[in-house]
C-alpha cells in the first residue's frame, strides 16, 4: 500500500508485550516502528495482573499519546495498535485496542485485517438484541467470545474464531494472559520476539530491532499463541496444518518496512530482486533510473543493478508530509500528493529516464508525477512497475475495494501508457513476482492480480457499512 490518485490504503499495526517492566514504554516504542501501517489513531492497554488501564487518541502516535502519560500504566502485560480505518469512521469509539468487559472479565483486542463475513455476523447479533459500541468489524470477535457456547469449551477465543472468515492477525489480553493469533490463510503478518525473559509480538520484525529484541519466528497461519506466567503455549485454531496459505503479496511489494523480515524473507531483498527482474524482462535504452520515493526506491536500485544504468535521485520528498495512502479521504490524499515531491531539474532535463514505482492503482497520482518530470524537461519517460497490473478489488486488507477504481481493470497496458503520456510502460509479471519471493501460487494471495480469491466472499460492504449516523462519517475507515 497506487491509484495513484493516492497510495494504497492498508489496515493497521499491532504490538504486544509480556513479562517486561514498564511494559507500556516497550509497546509505545514498538508502535513507532509500525507507524507506517496506520496514522489515524493509536492506543495502548496494560495490565498489572489486577487491573487493566488504557490510553488512546486520534492522530499519529505522538499526537494520540503523550509519553509522560505512560507512567500510570504500570504493568507487565500490554498491547498496542495503530490504525488505518477499513471498517468504521474515524472517531474515538473505534480506536483500538478495544477494551470490553463481559461475563468472564475484561479483555482488550487489537486487530489487523478484515473479516469478510462481518456484516452477516453483526446482523445476526443485532437481530438478537446485541448492542455494538463501535462501527468496526473487530468488535464482532468480542461478541463471539462472549457467547456461552464458546465460553463452555474452555477456550472461548479458539472457538469464536472458527466462526469468522477473512483476514485477521490479532493481539488480545486479559489480566493475566497475552494472546497472538493469525488466521488460517495467514493473510496478515504477525511475529514473535524475545527480550530477556519477556516476549514481544508485532506486525513486523522492525519493531523488535528498535527494542533490541531477537526475532524468534512468525506466528504460523492458523496458530494461537498464549503467553503467561507459565511461558509460551501454542495451539491451532483448526486441526489441520495442511490448510492452504494466502499470504498477502502486497506486504512485500509495498506495505511492510524494508528492514522487516516478512513471511520468512527480508523485504528489502525482495524489492531489489523485483527491480532486477524488471530490468531483465523489460530493458530500456535510457540515461538513468529514478524512483518514485519511497515506494519505488528498492525496485529502482534493483533495476539499476540489473540494467547497468546509473541510479539518480530525480525526486526530492518532503518527509514531514506523511505517506499519502494513510489519509483515507480522497481530497486529503490529493492535497498531500501536491506537497510531497519536487523534481531535481539537473537530473531530469534532457534525459531519457526509467521511472520505477511499486504499483499503479487509479493512475492519477502517477499522471501528476510524470507531468512534473515532463515540465522539467525530461526527454523520454519509461515507467516500470514492480507489481503486476491490479485488476481486482481486495477484501482482505487493502483499500481499493471496487473494480471501477482500478485503471488496469478498464484499460490495457498501451491504453494506460497513453493515459500517462509516456514513451513506454511495463508491469512485473506474476511469475516474475513469485520468483522474487521464492514462492509459488500456493503460498500467496494473488487475487488482486488474477481474480482467484482463496475464499468465497460473502459480504462486499463498504467502509462505512456499520455507521448508523451519517453525521459521524468524518473520515471513512
Amino acid at each position: 500500500m497506487q491509484t495513484q490518485s493516492t497510495k494504497i490504503g492498508h489496515w493497521c499495526g499491532v504490538m504486544g508485550a509480556y513479562g517486561l517492566p514498564n511494559v507500556a514504554e516497550y509497546v509505545y516504542n514498538g508502535l513507532y516502528s509500525l507507524q507506517h501501517r496506520g496514522q489515524e489513531s493509536a492506543g495502548i492497554v496494560v495490565s498489572n495482573g489486577r487491573k487493566i488501564k488504557s490510553l488512546k487518541g486520534l492522530g499519529l502516535l505522538s499526537e494520540a499519546i503523550n509519553p509522560r502519560d505512560l507512567k500510570p500504566l504500570a504493568g507487565h502485560i500490554g498491547i498496542g495498535h495503530v490504525r488505518y480505518s477499513t471498517t468504521g469512521a474515524k472517531r474515538v469509539q473505534n480506536i483500538q485496542p478495544l477494551v470490553i468487559e463481559y461475563s468472564q472479565g475484561i479483555v482488550a483486542i487489537g486487530h489487523n485485517g478484515n473479516l469478510t463475513n462481518a456484516q452477516k455476523l453483526r446482523s445476526e447479533f443485532e437481530r438478537k438484541g446485541s448492542i455494538f459500541q463501535t462501527s468496526t468489524d473487530s468488535e464482532i470477535i468480542v461478541h463471539l467470545l462472549a457467547k456461552p457456547e464458546h465460553i463452555e469449551t474452555g477456550n472461548a477465543l479458539k472457538s469464536a474464531l472458527k466462526y469468522v472468515e477473512g483476514a485477521y492477525s490479532v493481539v488480545m489480553m486479559d489480566k493475566e494472559n497475552l494472546y497472538a493469533v493469525r488466521d488460517p490463510f495467514g493473510w496478515r503478518p504477525l511475529s514473535i520476539g524475545k527480550l530477556g525473559d519477556g516476549y514481544l509480538v508485532a506486525s513486523e520484525t522492525c519493531a523488535f530491532d528498535l527494542l533490541g529484541a531477537t526475532f524468534v519466528r512468525d506466528v504460523e497461519p492458523g496458530e494461537m499463541v498464549q503467553i503467561n506466567a507459565d511461558g509460551l503455549h501454542s495451539s491451532r485454531i483448526i486441526d489441520s496444518k495442511d490448510h492452504p496459505k494466502a499470504q498477502c503479496i502486497f506486504e512485500h511489494i509495498y506495505f511492510a518496512r524494508p528492514d522487516s523480515i516478512l513471511f520468512g524473507e527480508t523485504v528489502q531483498k525482495i524489492r531489489v530482486a523485483l527491480g532486477e527482474r524488471l530490468a531483465a524482462e523489460f530493458p530500456v535504452d535510457a540515461d538513468a533510473v529514478i524512483s518514485v520515493p519511497h515506494s519505488g526506491d528498492a525496485a529502482a536500485l534493483g533495476y539499476s543493478r540489473g540494467s547497468g544504468l546509473p541510479l539518480e535521485q530525480g525526486f526530492i520528498s518532503n518527509k514531514y508530509v506523511g505517506r499519502t495512502f494513510i489519509t483515507p479521504t480522497q481530497q486529503a490524499r490529493v492535497n498531500r500528493v501536491e506537497l510531497k515531491l519536487n523534481v531535481v531539474r539537473e537530473v531530469v532535463k534532457g534525459k531519457r529516464l526509467v521511472v520505477v514505482d511499486d504499483s499503479i492503482v487509479r493512475g492519477t497520482t502517477s499522471l501528476g508525477r510524470l507531468h512534473m518530470l515532463r515540465e522539467m524537461g525530461a526527454k523520454e519517460l519509461h515507467m516500470r512497475i514492480s507489481a503486476p497490473p491490479i485488476l481486482n478489488p481486495c477484501f482482505f486488507g487493502v483499500d481499493f475495494p471496487t473494480r471501477g477504481e482500478l485503471i488496469a481493470s478498464t484499460k490495457n497496458v498501451e491504453q494506460i501508457r497513453d493515459f500517462l503520456g509516456i514513451d513506454s510502460l511495463a508491469f512485473q509479471s506474476v511469475n516474475g513476482l513469485l520468483s522474487a519471493v521464492n514462492g509459488t501460487h500456493d503460498d500467496y494471495c494473488l487475487a488482486c492480480f488474477n481474480g482467484d480469491y482463496p475464499i468465497t466472499i460473502s459480504d462486499t460492504m463498504d467502509k462505512e457499512a456499520f455507521e448508523k449516523n451519517p453525521c459521524s462519517r468524518t473520515l471513512s475507515k
